[in-house]
């Protein structure tokens, strides 16, 4: 931002106009094209999934409307191609879409939050994991378990791969609702205050690893979750916030870290093959 001011030495003399310049926190849509540049890799599994902490009902009229265009063949189709929202027909909303959706919605002091969240925390800190412990509880609310979302973000706090984290989680989704679909039991409907204090958990763990919730990272967790789960309350997400701070200062906190798993064989020979691809990539340069 961008302040005109002007000097002027006596009452006959010209003014000299000078500009004064504010920083902007960049906009957290700009991760978007950041996070773009890395993937090189495998596309994300099929499936859907619905999210309602920050999108619209999907049993309202509008998403309603959603569904039946994107059932039809050749509309639904262009639809998709257009679409400024995404999700029609019931699509997964992976965590690109998520991203983007979420930093439609973020004011400049929402922006402002998660980038200053990083100044404090360093690396671990990075928009795109804050936002990654998000999108999993908000995403795979009764698809995944806390154990399984934890040892996840401990693990990117370790190996920093968040595309594969991310294909990781989507595979393991797909896979928990695909054996909901044969016992015929639905995934149950998750409260939005239990989704954002999953993802605080989660902040927590890939974060913060052991060390103590200060107030300035409160404030701006609190502004973060808020962002993210409006539908949560602000006055639920605070008292989430400070009572997680609480209990990690007392010592009392539930939520163990506990040491990630090693990787299942075909996880480690599915990396070893990314590996060998970016360094063929590079020896071509």
């Amino acid at each position: 931002m961008a302040v005109l001011s002007s000097l002027q030495t006596n009452p006959h003399s010209s003014q000299i106009y000078t500009i004064t310049c504010k920083p902007t926190p960049p906009s957290l849509l700009h991760l978007r094209h950041i996070y773009s540049t890395r993937r090189t890799r495998r596309k994300p599994h099929g499936g859907y999934l619905l999210v309602t902490a920050y999108m619209e009902d999907s049993n309202s009229a509008s998403g309603i409307a959603k569904k039946i265009l994107g059932s039809l063949p050749v509309f639904g189709l262009f639809a998709r191609i257009i679409s400024d929202e995404g999700g029609l027909g019931g699509d997964i909303i992976d965590f690109a879409e998520f991203r983007r959706r979420v930093g439609n919605k973020c004011s400049v002091n929402d922006s402002r939050a998660f980038f200053d969240f990083q100044d404090r925390r360093g690396k671990v800190g990075d928009p795109l994991y804050v936002l990654l412990c998000c999108w999993l509880p908000a995403v795979g609310a009764g698809l995944l378990n806390t154990e399984e979302i934890l040892e996840g973000v401990a693990r990117l706090r370790i190996s920093n791969d968040i595309e594969f984290e991310e294909e990781n989680f989507i595979a393991m989704m797909k896979e928990s609702r695909e054996r909901r679909a044969k016992l015929k039991a639905p995934v149950p409907n998750i409260p939005m205050e239990v989704r954002a204090e999953k993802a605080l958990e989660a902040i927590y763990v890939c974060c913060f690893g052991r060390d103590l919730i200060e107030e300035e990272d409160e404030e701006l967790l609190c502004i973060i979750l808020n962002s993210v789960f409006p539908t949560a309350g602000k006055e639920e997400i605070e008292r989430l916030v400070r009572e997680k701070a609480q209990r990690v200062a007392d010592g009392t906190d539930e939520v163990k870290i506990t040491e990630p798993k090693p990787l299942p064989k075909e996880a480690v020979q599915l990396q070893m093959k990314d590996l060998q691809f970016l360094q063929k990539g590079g020896d071509s340069f």
